[in-house]
């Protein structure tokens, strides 16, 4: 029986485990990159590890998310972030020099490596061969420290491509209607490999553009092969050196196939606030359109902007629609100026952003009430854009430009002529904003620079064999984690804080959850189905345990927040029967007895209606054991110090 590619990679990689469908595996990291939205605490904890240096072939800290400075809190982080990297053998990626996600595909990505990233879009990596993975802080700390990263082993989707990309129909479509398919939890636990003749026309950059996205499926991540198209972007980047040819095998068994005809795609788009609620952008047309953002680490590449320029050039945006323009890297910047094609950006009145996630992340440029926000990010889930009552819509830069032209939404093929684009064949490498680690004598005198705001880690006990408490909040399905740690201007810059981040847990949903908590002793969450989706942000464990969550019962969880609830010493259960979820409500008192936790279920006692529940969890017994010491972190220590 043949391998799939991802198969091929794991196999290469594999510390513990056998590659049979649901086991638990450990693999090796090769890579690991962080952003200072979640570095911060990421370092933090590598620090508590005792480690004298990363034990990755390379590990990167980038500064992407945390660039707007309204006080001292933000370039204090990059000052600490800075050292870290000095003293123990990082890549240092200065503020300004680019998003993570982009910088790390044109400058270190390679086929057949492993990545993890404390940023769910990692797998933006997969568009080069590689498996890339998106998880928490914590983990990717281990990884820094030479821990093996412990996963459930995934099941494989063949994404079958025929045909060919028309024009005005671009990469953003491809994702858009594989989310359209199978929403936004169809491929939890599961790895998109992308296969078939259509991959041949996709450029590294548009593989880019659809590996970040999948994160949206709860994909675990998704990988294209690394064939002659990925050795041209590595030797335009002058890294041919580091091409390998890796493809799946012919006969490679999948355990599910998806069919796609590039030739059959319209123009999408992805209504509020969900990824996963996609229509045709023509079912949509001549809504009103009041700001339009190109960027983000989906759709910030030369590729992309050179098409938005080029359908703005001797434009001007409509008088009530405003346009961003966030670059994905300086490498981009460099090029769109050379090329005179930023003019035609700045000529048609776009205002261009700093090389950062900006509006994507809410940091900056919210839009105004009630508007209408057209983006080509990844995500338009409820107040991300720093605005509530705003509506956000996920587009292509094709539908995006037309969309600032005309001030509605409209089909960018009624645009006329689709504008031909020259890509170069060497791109301008210039990599001096990237510090390089330096000697181990050397770093070992590096002074570690800590602000005020850059709190010690609180220390969490191992938990009791019971569990007591009330029913803090109920909530329903796909309840992400910017519904229980917002990010945005006025909360990313308490990432290294966690008693004052703490203080906005839950606060889209329940203003008074911080203090209800604290009043009350901690207790339970109870949710629906794909609890937790979205970002890798720790933060939405981390904070939750600070003010006391003893377990988090659900009908089911996203996987990277599992993970983190298990790092941080957070019960995360699953409803046997789904149904009761109805028998629970808001301030009842629970009792969980967990002595039979190794049995994989345990008894809820719902002392308020008199009722039993069963509940049962996924946990291996290594993540039981951490579970019981109180977290990861404690354990980690442990072994370290001996």
């Amino acid at each position: 029986m043949g391998k799939t590619l991802t198969e091929k990679i794991l196999v290469k990689h594999l510390v513990e485990g056998t590659l049979e469908k649901g086991t638990d595996i450990a693999i090796k990291i090769d890579q690991t990159l962080t952003q200072d939205a979640t570095g911060t605490i990421a370092y933090l904890q590598f620090e508590a590890m005792g480690v004298d240096r990363v034990q990755t072939e390379l590990s990167v800290s980038y500064v992407d998310h945390n660039t707007l400075q309204t006080d001292f809190k933000n370039p204090d982080d990059h000052r600490y972030l800075q050292s870290i990297a000095a003293r123990y053998g990082l890549y240092f990626s200065r503020p300004g020099n680019g998003i993570c996600h982009q910088l790390h595909l044109e400058r270190f990505a390679r086929p057949g490596k492993t990545l993890l990233g404390s940023d769910s879009h990692t797998p933006t990596g997969g568009g080069v061969g590689m498996i890339a993975i998106g998880a928490g802080g914590l983990d990717v700390a281990a990884a820094m420290a030479g821990e093996s990263f412990r996963l459930k082993k995934p099941k494989v989707v063949r994404v079958y491509l025929t045909g060919q990309l028309q024009d005005f129909i671009s990469a953003k479509d491809v994702i858009l209607e594989v989310l359209r398919r199978i929403g936004v939890k169809g491929a939890v636990n599961k790895v998109l490999e992308y296969t078939g003749p259509g991959v041949k026309t996709l450029s590294v950059p548009e593989r880019g553009t659809i590996t970040n996205m999948g994160t949206e499926t709860g994909a675990t991540t998704s990988i294209f092969p690394s064939d002659e198209i990925t050795k041209e972007f590595l030797e335009a980047q002058e890294r041919g050196d580091q091409w390998v040819a890796l493809e799946p095998d012919k006969d490679a068994v999948y355990d599910e196939t998806i069919e796609i005809n590039l030739n059959e795609l319209e123009p999408l788009i992805a209504e509020p606030h969900s990824p996963g609620n996609v229509k045709t952008v023509k079912e949509l047309e001549g809504l009103k359109v009041d700001q339009v953002c190109i960027g983000s680490c989906t759709n910030s590449s030369l590729r992309d902007l050179k098409i938005a320029a080029n359908m703005l050039k001797g434009k001007t945006i409509n008088n009530n629609t405003v346009l961003t323009v966030s670059p994905g890297s300086r490498q981009v910047v460099n090029h769109m100026i050379h090329s005179g094609e930023m003019a035609y950006l700045v000529e048609a009145g776009a205002r261009i952003l700093e090389n950062a996630c900006g509006p994507c992340i809410g940091m900056g440029l919210a839009p105004k009430t009630g508007a209408v926000s057209l983006r080509t990010f990844n995500r338009n889930f409820l107040g991300r854009s720093g605005t509530k009552s705003a509506n956000a819509y996920l587009v292509s830069p094709e539908t995006a430009a037309m969309a600032a032209i005309e001030g509605t939404i409209t089909d960018p093929r009624k645009f006329g002529k689709l504008p031909q684009i020259d890509m170069p064949m060497k791109f301008m490498v210039n990599d001096n904003m990237i510090i390089p680690p330096i000697p181990l004598e050397e770093a070992k005198k590096v002074e570690i620079v800590r602000g005020p705001n850059i709190k010690p880690l609180p220390e969490f006990n191992p938990i009791p064999e019971k569990l007591e408490g009330e029913l803090l909040l109920k909530v329903g399905d796909d309840i992400t984690t910017d519904h229980i740690m917002p990010a945005g201007a006025k909360i990313l810059p308490l990432r290294s804080n966690i008693p004052e981040i703490s203080k906005f847990v839950f606060s889209v949903i329940d203003e008074n959850f911080h203090d209800a908590s604290l009043e009350k002793g901690g207790g339970f969450i109870v949710g629906g189905d794909n609890y937790g989706q979205g970002s890798s942000r720790e933060h939405a464990a981390i904070a939750p345990k600070y003010l006391g969550i003893k377990a988090v019962i659900v009908k089911s969880f996203a996987r990277i927040h599992l993970a983190n609830l298990i790092n941080f010493g957070i019960v995360p259960l699953t409803f046997v029967n789904k149904e009761d979820y109805d028998k629970t409500g808001k301030g009842d008192h629970f009792e969980i007895d967990l002595t039979t936790l190794e049995t994989g279920r345990v008894t809820l006692y719902n002392i308020t209606k008199n009722i039993e529940i069963p509940l049962t969890h996924s946990l291996s017994q290594t993540e039981i054991e951490e579970l019981k010491a109180g977290g990861k972190l404690t354990l980690i220590k442990q072994k370290h110090a001996n």
